[in-house]
Order: structure tokens, then C-alpha cells, then sequence
């Protein structure tokens, strides 16, 4: 399993594309591990580059 940096939005596409093959995969297995770091790799990319609106419920 390799995690390559997710730099660019054509990077970010490949992880998303990636994530979807992968995302019912075992706990446990080689591909839940690397699920795992992909949703951390997509979120962190997703919160440097992309301003998303005030979450907060009034």
C-alpha cells in the first residue's frame, strides 16, 4: 500500500476515485488501513484548499 501526498485537485480526484474501490472493505484488512489514511489525506487537503460554510446550527 502506497499513500501518495495529496497535492492537487487532479491528486484529490485519484484519492476520491481510490476511496470509492476500497470503501466497504473489512475492518482489518490492508484496504481498511489504507481507507483510513485516505480519508485523513482527502480531509486534510480538503481543509487547506477548500473554505467550507459555518457548520454551526442556530
Amino acid at each position: 500500500m502506497t499513500i501518495n501526498p495529496i497535492r492537487t485537485d487532479d491528486d484529490l480526484r485519484a484519492a476520491l476515485e481510490r476511496l470509492e474501490a476500497i470503501y466497504q472493505a473489512e475492518r482489518e484488512t490492508p484496504e481498511a488501513i489504507e481507507m483510513e489514511a485516505l480519508v485523513a489525506a482527502i480531509s486534510v487537503y480538503e481543509s487547506e484548499h477548500y473554505l467550507l460554510a459555518d457548520r454551526r446550527i442556530t
